[in-house]
C-alpha cells in the first residue's frame, strides 16, 4: 500500500512540475518572480508537499533558482547570460546536427518528420503553445540522435535555462515565419543526411534566436508575466 501511495504522489509531483514548467517557459510566471507556494497551491488545487517536490525538480533543470532568504525564484537572465548561453547552444546544436546526420536511424527520421508536420499545423493555427512544445521536441530529438551522452547532458542543462526566451521569440510574426523556414531546411538536410548543412542551419537558427531575445530584452518586452493560468482542475 505504501508503494502505491508513493507512486501516486510522484505522479502528482510530475503533473505539477509539468504545469509549472509550462507556466515558466510561456512567461506566465515572470522571470525573477518568487514562486509563492500558497498562491500556486491554490491555483493548482494541490497541497504544498507535491508542489515543493515539483519546485525542486525545476530547480535541478535550471528553470528555478533556490535563493537564501527568498525561496524559489523563476530564473532571470541578463544580456550577458543570453549572449553566453546562446553562443554555447549554437555550437552544441551544430554539433548535434552534424552527428545526428551520421547516426540517426530511419525510424528516428520518420518520427522527427512527423513532429515537424504537426508543428507546421500548429503554426497554421497560430497555436504558439503547441508549436513550441513540438519545436522543442524536434530540437531534443536531433540532440538525442547525435547519440553522445556528454553532448546530450550538456545541451539539456544549458537549454533548460533559456526555454522561456526561446518561446518568446515566436511572438513576432516575421521571426516566427523565419523559424518555420529554418526548420524546413533542417528537415531537408536531415533527410539527405547532410551533416554540414544541418549543423550550419541549426547554428544560424540559434543565432537568430539570440538576436531576437536581445532585441526584446532591450525593448522591455521580456520580463513581465502573462495572464494568470488556470488550475489543474480547470
Amino acid at each position: 500500500m505504501a508503494e502505491v501511495i508513493e507512486i501516486a504522489r510522484l505522479g502528482l509531483t510530475d503533473q505539477v512540475a509539468a504545469r509549472l514548467r509550462t507556466w515558466l517557459v510561456e512567461g506566465r510566471i515572470a522571470p525573477g518572480a518568487k514562486l509563492n507556494e500558497r498562491v500556486l497551491a491554490e491555483q493548482l488545487s494541490v497541497s504544498r508537499t507535491p508542489l515543493r517536490e515539483a519546485i525542486k525538480l525545476l530547480a535541478q533543470e535550471g528553470l528555478v533558482d533556490l535563493l537564501p532568504n527568498r525561496g524559489a525564484v523563476a530564473v532571470k537572465l541578463t544580456e550577458a547570460d543570453i549572449e553566453h548561453s546562446f553562443e554555447v547552444l549554437a555550437g552544441l546544436e551544430a554539433m548535434s546536427g552534424e552527428l545526428a546526420a551520421q547516426r540517426v536511424t530511419d525510424s528516428a527520421v520518420s518520427e522527427i518528420r512527423a513532429k515537424h508536420y504537426e508543428m507546421l499545423a500548429a503554426f497554421e493555427r497560430r497555436d504558439l503553445s503547441s508549436y513550441y512544445r513540438l519545436n522543442a521536441a524536434i530540437h531534443a530529438a536531433l540532440n538525442q540522435a547525435a547519440a553522445n551522452p556528454v553532448l546530450i547532458d550538456t545541451y539539456s542543462r544549458i537549454n533548460a535555462r533559456v526555454q522561456s526566451m526561446r518561446f518568446r521569440t515566436n511572438q513576432d510574426e516575421a521571426k516566427w515565419r523565419l523559424a518555420v523556414h529554418e526548420h524546413t531546411q533542417m528537415m531537408q538536410a536531415l533527410s539527405e543526411r547532410d551533416g554540414a548543412t544541418l549543423g550550419r542551419v541549426l547554428a544560424e537558427h540559434l543565432r537568430h534566436k539570440r538576436d531576437t531575445v536581445l532585441q526584446l530584452m532591450r525593448a522591455g518586452l521580456i520580463g513581465h508575466a502573462l495572464p494568470t493560468p488556470r488550475s489543474l482542475a480547470g
